[in-house]
């Protein structure tokens, strides 16, 4: 367990750590798994959909294109990738060539210093989101999994988890006093153990972004669930996850800024969204498939002598593959909020 993270939880002295501030601490505070390196990618901790390869990044630069004919060809077009990582999306979206190139003004947002390294030059490297409102689009990929939450247990009733430090150093969970009243969305009766994220902190991130967009659109990538009442009848370490080096880590109180800690979504905490599709219906809704195939004929037409585009060409059948798969990457949700 990081010196500093120790420090936090038992500086709380008498108090408890709610479940999203011991997550903030252990993710993003000093010595937290993304401020000391945690990362996507291959060479990191999980892979995500722009890692796969440039398809993904080459469908959005398409959707970006239709927002921006949308909303009247702005000659300033903002795009913000929130929660860019190592810039991975923002690298196969410019690399598409898309047609609002002239326009665009690319804003990747990310918190960790070393992650914020290795954007490409093109773009505007930051580690917030912009403050003035703006034409375009915010597109967080994987971002409202990691925005920290509180948890609820139910136990007689729903009661919050807070984070205790044990003498011994072990840290442990304490549950308050039952909610009065208990959150809207927390279902009623549930079973013992039962247990729910509460995703304030997202619910607020999507307002936000969305008073930033005059004329565009807000487009979250994640895994989700349609309510929250469907998390809370499954095992909660099916929603509750955590990672670290591809694979799944321990329990989420063991090795505090050496894991990811992650949940699925609940839509019914969030804003309410103009469209709901999972990832493989988008990718499919924005073409895809003829992407595809423009793989598929580029690779017959230089297979004898393949060059390095007739090789990134040949996998998008392979990406494709990935990006679109109903048990992995394309079961994810879309979910856009419009203006």
């Amino acid at each position: 367990m990081s010196d500093t993270i120790r420090r936090r939880v038992c500086g709380m002295a008498e108090q408890a750590l709610g479940f999203d501030g011991f997550m903030e601490v252990a993710l993003y505070g000093a010595g937290g798994f993304y401020t000391q390196g945690g990362k996507a990618g291959r060479r990191g901790d999980f892979i995500t959909s722009p890692e796969v390869g440039p398809l993904f990044g080459a469908v959005v630069a398409r959707y970006l294109d239709s927002e921006w004919e949308r909303i009247g060809r702005p000659d300033t077009f903002t795009v913000v990738d929130a929660g860019a990582g190592p810039g991975a999306l923002a690298r196969s979206v410019l690399a598409a060539e898309p047609a609002c190139r002239s326009a665009l003004r690319y804003v990747a947002v990310e918190i960790a210093d070393h992650q914020r390294e290795q954007h490409p030059d093109e773009v505007e490297s930051v580690a917030d989101l912009p403050t003035a409102p703006f034409d375009g689009v915010v597109v967080a990929n994987e971002l409202l999994d990691n925005l920290p939450f509180r948890l609820a247990v139910f136990d007689g009733g729903w009661r919050e988890a807070f984070v205790v430090r044990l003498p011994d150093g072990q840290l442990v969970e304490q549950l308050s006093a039952p909610f009065d009243p208990a959150p809207a969305t927390l279902p009623v009766p549930a079973p013992h153990g039962a247990r729910a994220p509460l995703h304030q902190r997202a619910r607020d991130w999507v307002d936000h972004a969305r008073s930033l967009v005059r004329n565009g659109s807000v487009v979250a990538i994640d895994y989700c669930s349609a309510t929250t009442a469907e998390l809370a009848a499954r095992p909660w370490r099916e929603w509750l996850r955590t990672y670290r080096g591809h694979e799944r880590g321990g329990h989420y109180l063991a090795d505090p800024g050496q894991q990811d800690i992650t949940t699925e979504v609940a839509i019914d905490q969030l804003p309410t969204p103009d469209a709901v599709r999972s990832q493989a219906q988008w990718l499919q809704l924005h073409g895809i498939a003829d992407l595809v195939d423009e793989g598929k004929q580029y690779w017959a037409e230089h297979a004898a002598r393949p060059d390095l585009a007739a090789m990134r060409m040949r996998s998008r059948v392979s990406e494709a593959e990935a990006l679109l798969d109903l048990a992995g990457l394309g079961s994810f949700s879309v979910l856009e909020w419009r203006s």
